[in-house]
């Protein structure tokens, strides 16, 4: 993917920092064509098909985590709010793709991950990211992201340029689905679980998860920059045909911990041709979609990440992002709907 330019100081974009992605084994390595410049406040980051964006960039065992970060949102957010050489952290690392990611864009990426298991797959994609010459570093550690400064290593306390990161999602997850057929029993559902320690936030309660979450931003803040950026992707899920704001948590946990709301901005799932939108939807979104308009209660498939930029007070004195509602190359303005 051409990664985006951001403006310097006199408004002008620089180069895009990488060249176009390489291939593995015959395979294109997480490509995803976006317009050249600033996209504005879309993201136009569903151009190729999440399995496709992994294929030969991860390992293949990553597949069993449900609730996996979009690559190329990872990337896009890196590229923009980041310098090569800088700290990047993820403090819900689940398999490691924003310090995958991070490596791979040059900077120095940290990920915390509460479950061994992942945190473990994630060690694993880290190997696959230097060996295939990721220019960055990468590290990842297991703990309670809830203690944050204490698991972040010394010498990036205070020095985190960004922070990426996405809340859980529980039982909402849709995870994968396999169809045996009509003589081998019902559709199968895989890889929807997180793990089996209750302690994880995935499987809390929504003022648990916001009062976690809430924690986890505070602990950001502590150990970001002075100006640095959190970025939290997050989407609203039905909780028994109820649509649960995860989006507004997010904004509401940010700015509890101390951060300011930069940026609101929409990075898009579903593909985009000749004008129109492709959906990526699972097969139990397309399920429950169906079963809801049949009972009369019409609904509408997500199909963006809601993207929400916080900032830390202080400022390096380095050009940012526009501030919302500023247009650029292809975007426009306004936040997620």
């Amino acid at each position: 993917m051409p990664e985006p330019t951001r403006p310097n100081s006199a408004g002008r974009h620089d180069a895009p920092e990488t060249s176009a992605p390489q291939s593995d084994n015959g395979f294109t390595r997480a490509a995803d064509p976006a317009p050249e410049g600033w996209q504005g406040s879309v993201w136009v980051t569903g151009q190729v098909c999440s399995r496709d964006q992994r294929r030969g960039r991860y390992t293949r065992e990553s597949a069993a985590h449900p609730g996996k970060m979009l690559p190329s949102i990872a990337r896009y957010a890196i590229a923009t709010y980041s310098r090569i050489g800088e700290w990047v952290l993820d403090p819900m690392a689940g398999i490691g793709t924003t310090v995958v990611e991070a490596m791979h864009l040059g900077r120095r990426g940290i990920g915390v991950e509460y479950e061994p298991r992942w945190a473990e797959l994630a060690a694993g994609n880290l190997r696959h990211a230097a060996a295939q010459g990721a220019t960055g570093s990468g590290q990842v550690f297991t703990g309670d992201s809830r203690r944050l400064p204490m698991l972040v290593p010394a010498q990036a306390r205070g020095r985190v340029s960004l922070v990426i990161t996405s809340p859980p999602y529980g039982s909402s997850t849709h995870g994968h689905v396999r169809t045996p057929g009509p003589r081998r029993g019902r559709v199968r559902k895989l890889h929807h679980l997180y793990g089996a320690d209750t302690g994880n936030l995935a499987y809390q309660d929504h003022d648990e998860l916001a009062a976690g979450f809430t924690q986890i931003l505070t602990g950001c803040a502590a150990v970001l920059r002075p100006g640095g950026h959190v970025v939290v992707t997050a989407r609203p899920y039905r909780r028994h045909g109820e649509l649960v704001d995860i989006p507004g948590m997010v904004a509401a946990a940010g700015q509890n911990a101390g951060l300011r709301l930069h940026e609101r901005c929409v990075a898009l799932i579903a593909g985009v041709r000749g004008g129109r939108l492709v959906t990526r939807a699972s097969f139990f979104q397309l399920k429950n979609l169906r079963a809801a308009i049949a009972a009369g209660d019409p609904q509408w498939l997500v199909q963006h990440e809601d993207v929400l930029v916080f900032q830390a007070p202080g400022s390096s004195g380095r050009a940012s992002a526009p501030p919302p509602g500023r247009l650029g190359p292809g975007g426009a303005s306004g936040g997620a709907a």
